[in-house]
């Protein structure tokens, strides 16, 4: 089955550190740029932080310096590491795999949650 599994969310204080990791059920992992996105209350989503093929990478400027993108081929896993958290952080979290002009792939969400 062609899925997207997000894990590692959770309750953290303000400063804190979590990775998230998404594991993907998916052919041709390795050639298919990955991307983690998040929606917070009352806001669209919004994307946080994309790993393309040559595994260059990207992030929106609110978390520079602060978050880390990586993947793992062999394990067809896609990695975010979250340090220095703030509040503003708290969302729930969505891996996101277009894998074709017309097939788009998303998992379920984890939710991240930065309070005292």
């Amino acid at each position: 089955q062609v899925r997207l599994v997000e894990s590692g969310g959770g309750l953290v204080q303000p400063g804190g550190s979590l990775r998230l990791s998404c594991a993907a059920s998916i052919s041709f992992f390795s050639t298919t740029t990955m991307h983690w996105y998040r929606q917070a209350p009352g806001k669209e989503r919004e994307l946080v932080a994309t790993i393309s093929t040559d595994a260059s990478t990207k992030y929106v400027d609110s978390v520079k310096g602060r978050f880390t993108i990586s993947r793992d081929n062999a394990k067809n896993t896609v990695y975010l590491q979250m340090n220095s958290l703030k509040p503003e952080d708290t969302a729930v979290y969505y891996c996101y795999a277009p894998l074709s002009p017309w097939s788009k792939l998303w998992g379920q969400g984890t939710q991240v949650t930065v309070s005292s």
